[in-house]
């Protein structure tokens, strides 16, 4: 089953940056529209980024734009979030998903692959 692998949390200082990497493991037969969300402690998921197939289309949400700044692989079911400027409200598990299409609602996604782990970023002096 094809899975999907979040990396690069950890904890940094307020103003800090950290970069994180979504890699696919197996094989995909397509490109997918790709997403990060984030799941604050006590919070529901939340929308951080999004970008299409392409990569010539991105979108963030209200409270990473600026700060954050999606990428993706041409080729592959890869892709990576730039977060500068931290702020202890960045604090999350960060969790990447594909749609089949250029999508910044949840539901779009988990369906063609399942849900990670995440990876945790916690920022705080």
């Amino acid at each position: 089953q094809v899975q999907l692998e979040e990396t690069g949390g950890g904890l940094v200082q307020p103003g800090g940056s950290l970069r994180l990497s979504c890699k696919t493991l197996g094989r995909t037969d397509k490109k997918y529209g790709m997403a990060w969300w984030r799941q604050p402690p006590g919070k529901e998921r939340e929308f951080v980024a999004a970008i299409s197939r392409s990569g010539s289309r991105t979108s963030y949400g209200d409270s990473v734009e600026g700060r954050f700044t999606i990428s993706r692989d041409e080729d592959e079911n890869s892709a990576w979030l730039q977060m500068d400027n931290l702020a202890p409200e960045d604090t999350a598990v960060y969790y990447c998903n594909v749609a089949p299409f250029y999508s910044t609602y949840d539901t779009d996604y988990g369906k063609i692959i399942p849900w990670g782990q995440g990876t945790q970023v916690t920022v705080s002096s």
